[in-house]
């Protein structure tokens, strides 16, 4: 397996993902670790039917994912696993799914979250969670389609936190 993508964003799978990632880093399979979706039927259905047939697509709630890295999909799958929030990548490295880059899509606004872009919104605990991915060496950046500038989180997390 060939891990071509690590995202967070909260849509999980929608236009971006399908129309923009999925072609740029030609992957055919996609992972999503949610706890939510892989436990409401409905709502897994309602997302799985705007995916191509020619993608394989997997949803697995935190407990089932710690045991997939080991035993790959295929051996020559490109992959692309998405997160909705910066705690469920953060929960599946401490679980063993390691990862080098992380990639911020799209993160709703909400209460007592500040602005970071046009697409992203964090408070303090997802402040938290991505600064231990950044200390365990994840390199971490913001870019809702690959045709965006890349806005890397080290540089701009130190602004956010002074």
């Amino acid at each position: 397996m060939s891990l071509v993508l690590v995202r967070v964003d909260n849509r999980l799978i929608h236009g971006q993902v399908l129309e923009a990632w999925l072609p740029h880093v030609q992957a055919d399979s996609i992972i999503v670790v949610d706890d939510e979706i892989a436990n409401d039927s409905f709502r897994k259905l309602l997302m799985l039917a705007v995916v191509p047939k020619t993608v394989r697509v997997d949803v697995y709630n935190h407990q089932q994912f710690e045991g997939v890295p080991c035993s790959p999909l295929s051996s020559d799958a490109k992959v692309l696993v998405l997160f909705a929030t910066p705690a469920d990548a953060l929960k599946a490295y401490r679980g063993g799914f390691h990862f080098s880059t992380l990639n911020l899509g799209n993160m709703h606004v909400g209460p007592q979250k500040c602005c970071i872009s046009q697409t992203l919104y964090a408070d303090c605990d997802d402040l938290d969670d991505l600064e231990q991915l950044a200390e365990l060496g994840v390199d971490i950046c913001a870019q809702c389609i690959p045709t965006d500038r890349k806005l890397h989180w080290d540089c701009h997390c130190r602004e956010l936190r002074a």
